[in-house]
């Protein structure tokens, strides 16, 4: 009697994304989370219909707090509660078990934060190596010795970390040339995959006129303004804008600038620098939501950004989005990212700086057509798509 064989049963992989960072708690990491997870729903969703090979189930890790928020939109994707915080004791002992229980084929970290026990396939996503360049005590409210210790750890786990990876994704080339020269990082090990980002040009909402005067007295916004959006890091470089902003209001520059960032110790300290310096006519704005900060962008006259150090710049980016002339920092992946779109300073030179910003009327907004090409090449589906195939060469 003929034995008929059976066909072969395809493997499942197993894939886990720790999302811990999912939601606004921490915008940067968050939002790469946010965006990489409702994108990968997406193109797995398409994958399936097309009946190609590898079947895959995802499961993304989650804190208590983000638990609820995220809401899987693809059958594939399962919620597992992983309420271990960032940089803990818990995260380093207990998060590896919770990991191996699930007999993951694969992890995508999307920061360095891995956890050294955890010794099974992973990738991780490397956005920059700001501690290693400006490792300094003012970066922090801990007590210094605290903070040195932290910054010991932190060395031992990225290093560590970029070791025993499969694959680091670097989201710019000045981020994998950094991995290069100071971490000694194998260049074929590390895949660049830009990130994304919002292009809202034209996108205005009905505002009446006096809507439009509420909006500006509500921030206390009475002249043309230049704009800045982001946190307060030292490496951000805002103190030495401020003292620039000075010297060209006391020879005459009537304008205000408006920093928009969350109202924290960095930028608490900000403030007291701005009353101690008797700076004016400039406004910090606490924390806006996306209609008003819509609102700013297309208001503004200019978009400046004196960042020293960058892993990416979504910020000025973002900002050519809404079709408004940046000036910007000469430093890091800024160039790379923002390519000649933009008018450029050395954000170490003060008179380099004002000269940018006096000159500023001669950058004309950016053209519908650059625009385009850079929603292409900056497009969270398409950092989505390429980290979903990093996922297949991997396994």
């Amino acid at each position: 009697m003929l034995k008929i064989k059976s066909k072969k049963k395809q493997k499942v992989y197993r894939i886990g994304i720790d999302a811990r960072f999912f939601g606004l708690e921490n915008k940067g990491l968050g939002r790469y989370t946010n965006e990489l997870i409702k994108w990968l729903e997406n193109i797995d969703e398409r994958i399936r219909k097309d009946n190609q090979s590898k079947k895959i189930e995802f499961y993304v890790f989650l804190r208590k707090n983000n638990f609820s928020e995220y809401i899987p939109q693809n059958k594939h994707f399962h919620k597992v509660l992983a309420d271990f915080h960032w940089y803990s004791f818990a995260e380093q002992v207990r998060f590896p078990f919770l990991l191996n229980k699930y007999k993951l084929d694969l992890v995508h970290f999307p920061h360095f934060n891995v956890p050294l026990l955890y010794r099974k396939k992973f990738i991780v996503t490397v956005h920059d190596l700001i501690l290693f360049h400006y490792p300094t005590v003012r970066n922090t409210t801990l007590n210094k010795f605290v903070y040195w210790f932290k910054l010991l750890m932190y060395h031992l786990v990225i290093r560590s970390t970029i070791r025993r990876s499969n694959l680091v994704v670097a989201i710019s080339k000045f981020t994998k040339n950094d991995l290069i020269t100071t971490l000694k990082t194998p260049s074929q090990k590390i895949e660049v995959i830009y990130e994304g980002a919002e292009f809202n040009l034209n996108k205005e909402h009905n505002v009446s006129e006096q809507q439009k005067n509420t909006f500006f007295k509500k921030y206390g916004i009475i002249k043309p303004y230049l704009l800045y959006v982001g946190n307060a890091y030292p490496h951000k470089n805002l103190e030495r804008l401020v003292l620039v902003f000075k010297r060209l209001v006391q020879n005459g520059f009537d304008k205000q600038l408006v920093l928009v960032g969350k109202n924290d110790y960095f930028y608490q300290r900000l403030k007291k620098f701005i009353q101690n310096n008797k700076i004016k006519q400039v406004v910090v704005t606490d924390y806006v939501d996306d209609i008003d900060l819509e609102q700013l962008y297309q208001k503004a006259e200019v978009f400046i950004f004196p960042s020293l150090y960058e892993g990416f710049g979504l910020p000025p980016l973002e900002a050519l989005g809404y079709g408004l002339p940046v000036i910007s920092s000469n430093k890091s992946s800024l160039p790379e990212i923002l390519e000649d779109k933009v008018i450029y300073f050395n954000p170490e030179s003060k008179e380099d700086m004002a000269n940018s910003i006096l000159k500023y009327n001669q950058q004309t907004k950016i053209s519908r057509v650059d625009i385009a090409k850079l929603k292409e090449k900056y497009s969270w589906h398409r950092m989505a798509k390429e980290i979903y195939q990093i996922y297949l060469k991997v396994l």
